[in-house]
């Protein structure tokens, strides 16, 4: 477990008992981005449990805390992203290796989840990218606070546009 400075909030690896835990925040996420505007990027069952089974197999699923209690969530996935192939309307700025920062949700309950959740994934990976939804205002304020820079438009699996962010190492 590591304990973010900025936050005091810690990030760990969830284990198969936490599912429960992690459907509560993702469904409080959605009901979050749904009250300020976004009610289609996750829609209503995003992400599947499913999907959180998978990431916590592969181990790129990670769970943020506050003391003991889960309150937010999100995936740290390394190496290339086939949806960050193609960018319109700008470009990356470094072919380098690079991690990206998937499903990113809070219960709502703790302030800092974003930032904690950034901090543990620039510790491993410098080089980060992340997107989020034109409706997401939210997560438009948060991620150039953070560092990352807007690059452009990428599409994900659905085919639906996303503003795509980077950040490189200081």
């Amino acid at each position: 477990m590591q304990q973010t400075q900025q936050t005091g909030l810690t990030v760990r690896q969830p284990a198969a008992q936490d599912l429960p835990a992690l459907a509560e925040i993702y469904r409080k996420a959605r009901g979050i981005m749904a009250a300020n505007g976004n009610p289609t990027q996750w829609g209503t069952t995003h992400p599947a449990l499913e999907l959180l089974r998978q990431d916590i197999a592969q181990g790129i699923l990670w769970v943020v805390c506050a003391g003991q209690r889960p309150c937010g969530a999100f995936a740290l996935v390394p190496g290339k992203d086939p949806t960050y192939a193609v960018i319109e309307d700008g470009a990356w700025r470094s072919d380098a290796p690079y991690a990206t920062i998937h499903r990113l949700g809070s219960d709502g309950s703790s302030r800092g989840v974003f930032r904690a959740a950034v901090d543990f994934a620039a510790a491993r990976y410098p080089h980060l990218r992340i997107d989020t939804h034109a409706d997401n205002t939210i997560m438009q304020r948060l991620i150039p606070r953070a560092g990352f820079v807007y690059c452009g438009i990428i599409y994900v699996e659905d085919g639906t546009p996303r503003l795509a962010y980077e950040r490189l190492p200081d």
